[in-house]
């Protein structure tokens, strides 16, 4: 897959990952396991990533004795999910075209 939408759906996937609730790296990649396996390194740079582009907010919260960051998503971040559903549906009819014969063979 090309690396640029890759990279696109990854961050709409994390974003969507948070949309409902609050969130935490480990947790992330919990929630999205059973659609795509993400690495922490991936993850954390997506978080980063989203952060520098305002989509989301990081705070730290004592969580057992440990710091844990937390990540909500922004106004900016659901504007993106929904950009993300229209565009989804231009691929989807790319995709269409493209196999248009074989579905009549």
């Amino acid at each position: 897959m090309d690396i640029q939408l890759k990279r696109g759906l990854l961050d709409v996937c994390v974003l969507s990952a948070i949309k409902s609730e609050d969130s935490y790296g480990y947790k992330i990649i919990k929630d999205m396991k059973p659609y795509i396996e993400l690495s922490e390194s991936t993850l954390y740079t997506i978080l980063k990533r989203l952060d520098t582009a305002s989509m989301l907010t990081v705070r730290t919260a004592e969580h057992d004795g440990r710091l844990r960051k937390y990540y909500r998503i922004t106004a900016e971040g659901l504007r993106r999910i929904e950009e993300f559903k229209e565009e989804w549906k231009e691929v989807v009819s790319i995709y269409n075209f493209v196999v248009r014969e074989d579905q009549n063979e």
